[in-house]
């Protein structure tokens, strides 16, 4: 599965069958109220953990990122950067796989990171940005370790301003803002407006309530 424009609508119906993808109405942690809810957790067996890390290897190799350590940010993070790593293996890319725990372990190895060593160039790869938080904690683990972040990888983008109280022209997205503090790209499989697209052509009867549902949600706290 690579990552152009033809493949966005799999890649979104594959999010769909696997219950990752829902529609409907959601509260999220910002207290707002999403007509959509994107959860990774969802993925559940080894076919779709293996379609998962194809999608996410052909976005690192068609973003030309040079990078030695995948980091997963725990804890959903862990199984992408897993499944994303062995993609990548079969494609001729053999890399290390690194992750943090969530609290650190004063027995045995002791320490906040597993894995591979954390140095050199290092990829992170997580399910969704909203706020950038977990992702942000990793990188503040790597960065102690002096390697260098290449950039992230991430399923879905829901495009959300993390500044809606400045006007609009001054407005940002979480990942614009990741991306000019890492100073490195922040790539998405996804994209809001690609949900939107998706259920615009969609033959569901249910999909223009939810189209204008999600296209009012778009205007009031997305940017393109």
């Amino acid at each position: 599965m690579s990552t152009g424009a033809l493949d966005k609508q799999a890649f979104i119906e594959f999010m769909l069958a696997q219950n990752v993808l829902k529609f409907g109405e959601f509260t999220l942690n910002s207290g707002r109220v999403s007509p959509y809810f994107f959860n990774m957790g969802s993925v559940s067996d080894g076919a779709a953990f293996a379609r998962l890390g194809q999608a996410y290897a052909e976005a690192i190799l068609a973003a030309d990122i040079d990078f030695d350590v995948l980091f997963g940010p725990a804890y959903k993070g862990i199984p992408i950067a897993v499944a994303t790593a062995i993609a990548l293996s079969a494609q001729g890319k053999n890399v290390g796989v690194a992750f943090n725990r969530k609290e650190a372990k004063d027995h045995g190895e002791g320490g906040m990171l597993v894995g591979a060593p954390v140095s050199g160039r290092v990829l992170l790869v997580d399910d969704v940005l909203t706020s950038g938080k977990a992702i942000r904690s990793a990188v503040e683990l790597i960065s102690a370790t002096g390697a260098q972040i290449s950039g992230a990888v991430i399923a879905m983008d829901r495009q959300e301003v993390i500044d809606a109280d400045q006007p609009k022209a001054a407005q940002t997205t979480a990942v614009a803002a990741l991306a000019r503090d890492l100073d490195a790209p922040v790539i998405s499989i996804a994209k809001m407006s690609d949900l939107v697209g998706y259920l615009a052509v969609s033959d569901n009867t249910a999909a223009p309530a939810t189209l204008a549902r999600m296209r009012e949600y778009q205007a009031l706290f997305c940017l393109e």
